[in-house]
């Protein structure tokens, strides 16, 4: 898989995502440009559950308010897999977690898209 170069000055080794974007940890990528990744995660929570990942490391979400073309950039790339993968016709959800009490698993922003049934109401 194409990614960031393993070596590059933001690329972080005890990053899990960041090993998947240099191509040292396999993945179901269903979607790549020069700013993000997209990737099917391995325990999904909808029959459609991708994770849209930026290359570059951000911790968290809020470091995004400092990069808005990164949160542009990520948002375009999931409407543009949610087209690939048919959601765009019945509906979709896209998620973003933030910290512990936000359930965010693994310290590299990404974005969930979820789909492929209806989802339930509830958010939290």
């Amino acid at each position: 898989m194409m990614g960031q170069d393993p070596g590059a000055p933001n690329a972080r080794h005890d990053c899990l995502f960041c090993e998947i974007i240099s191509g040292s940890v396999e993945s179901a990528q269903v979607y790549s440009d020069d700013h993000v990744v997209a990737i099917r995660d391995i325990s999904p929570q909808a029959p459609v559950h991708i994770l849209i990942l930026p290359k570059k490391h951000f911790p968290t979400v809020d470091v995004l308010r400092e990069n808005p073309s990164t949160a542009g950039r990520l948002i375009a790339a999931a409407t543009v897999v949610a087209h690939a993968e048919g959601l765009h016709e019945t509906g979709y959800r896209i998620v973003v977690n933030h910290g512990k009490h936000g359930a965010q698993s693994v310290g590299h922003v990404h974005f969930h898209l979820l789909g492929g049934r209806q989802l339930s109401g509830t958010l939290g």
